[in-house]
């Protein structure tokens, strides 16, 4: 018995399969049986006509495979962008906020160096006019004007600290809200047809 000889018992013996397998098992079996015969019976044509609208099948259940694969990596492609973006912001969210501490600690620091310093003119200025009390009191003036200065430095940097959240989370709201929508795009619905839902001629033979 030749290689076709075993080709063709195995498929007239062995189950159908499922789904294309089914598809592709039922129109070998019908070919088979189709070219296996010698008589020019009437129904012939008919059998002839069922195997290439069968094929027709099978070629369209292919070309549809291949689409939803395409689309399906394209998706994948694009959530994987999407959640790269969402990551960097979040890191970039997680540096400005650390930073933001250190800076947050440094006001506290100065707003109590210049608290402090307020109170010991007031102790200052009620001692008797002296040169050295003159003296402290100039240079703790200008050591508040100092620490003036560099709190109102920082206030002006935790504003723009606070306008770099408020885009940093817009941004990353945004970022979300693209990839919740993709997850509910109808196309991706639409592929996922069974394809055992195509019409599959039966054996007239």
């Amino acid at each position: 018995m030749n290689e076709e000889e075993v080709i063709r018992q195995r498929l007239l013996i062995d189950g159908d399969g499922t789904g294309d397998e089914r598809r592709i098992n039922h129109l070998l079996k019908k070919f088979m049986k189709w070219s296996s015969r010698e008589d020019d019976a009437p129904d012939v044509q008919v059998v002839r006509d069922q195997i290439l609208s069968q094929v027709a099948q099978c070629e369209y259940a292919f070309l549809k495979s291949r689409l939803t694969a395409a689309m399906t990596d394209s998706e994948l492609e694009n959530y994987d962008n999407l959640s790269n973006q969402i990551d960097s912001e979040i890191s970039n969210i997680k540096e400005a906020i650390l930073s933001t501490k250190e800076d947050l600690k440094e006001a506290k620091i100065i707003r109590k160096n210049r608290l402090e310093c307020e109170v010991l003119i007031k102790v200052i200025k009620e001692q008797p006019d002296r040169k050295e009390t003159n003296e402290k009191l100039s240079n703790l003036k200008g050591e508040i004007s100092s620490l003036e200065e560099r709190y109102e430095a920082l206030e002006r940097k935790l504003d723009m600290r606070r306008k770099q959240f408020y885009v940093m989370f817009t941004s990353l709201h945004h970022l979300q809200s693209l990839l919740d929508s993709d997850s509910n795009d109808p196309m991706v619905e639409v592929m996922d047809v069974e394809t055992d839902s195509d019409v599959v001629i039966t054996d007239a033979a």
